[in-house]
């Protein structure tokens, strides 16, 4: 049998087929250590450890907020046709009621209570629905109480009274109008004294001439009244 040669190393079993019993180490006189399983990568590291190429591949969340849905907001209008237009008549007929009282405002500066009267009376007819009405009736009752139409001039200034409560130049005309045309001095002094309590300037003759502009009639039975006369 021939014998082995002495440089040769012997084929051992445990070398060709190593086993995780088996000690690796080739120095028998050495001591190895227990060889540890191997950790397995977590989330997070497994995700810093793909290549840069790799991460740009993940899927990145879409904007909610789409172009499209941007154009989409930007063309809704809460505010339908029908609502539009109906706004817009609205706005005119404002317009137009202003327009009116303005202009018969103007004519009983002028002292042209006649056809102050016919522009007051306007108002009146085509926009009750508008609460700014009553302030042409406080006008129609002043040219009607210098035209002559006294009666219907005081019960104007009655009624608007109630509905303009607060409104201190339609309590003093009644004031006055109450004194002299009804002679009715306690009634006259109670209304005459919520004008003056919101506004004092009516114990000014000269306010309501140059200021209010108050019809020559209506300013002689407030001067009456002042003067108890």
């Amino acid at each position: 049998m021939p014998m082995a040669s002495p440089t040769a190393r012997p084929l051992i079993p445990h070398l060709l087929f190593p086993s995780s019993s088996t000690n690796p180490n080739p120095n028998p006189n050495k001591p190895s250590k227990p060889i540890s399983s191997p950790r397995l990568p977590t989330r997070r590291l497994l995700l810093f450890s793909l290549p840069i190429a790799t991460a740009l591949l993940l899927p990145i969340p879409s904007n909610p907020i789409q172009p499209s849905s941007c154009d989409a907001l930007e063309r809704f209008d809460p505010v339908s046709r029908s609502e539009r237009e109906a706004s817009a008549a609205i706005s005119r007929r404002v317009s137009e009621a202003v327009e009116l009282l303005d202009k018969g405002r103007e004519l009983q500066a002028l002292g042209d209570f006649n056809q102050a009267l016919l522009y007051f009376t306007q108002v009146i007819d085509k926009y009750k629905d508008f609460a700014f009405s009553d302030y042409a009736r406080v006008g129609r009752a002043f040219a009607l109480y210098e035209i002559g139409d006294r009666e219907e001039a005081i019960a104007e200034m009655e009624d608007v009274s109630i509905s303009l409560k607060g409104y201190p130049e339609v309590h003093a005309a009644l004031a006055a109008a109450l004194y002299v045309d009804k002679h009715a001095p306690l009634l006259a002094e109670n209304q005459f004294t919520i004008a003056t309590l919101l506004d004092p300037h009516y114990v000014d003759i000269s306010y309501v001439k140059e200021t209010k502009h108050w019809p020559p009639s209506l300013i002689s039975s407030l001067k009456n009244f002042l003067t108890l006369s």
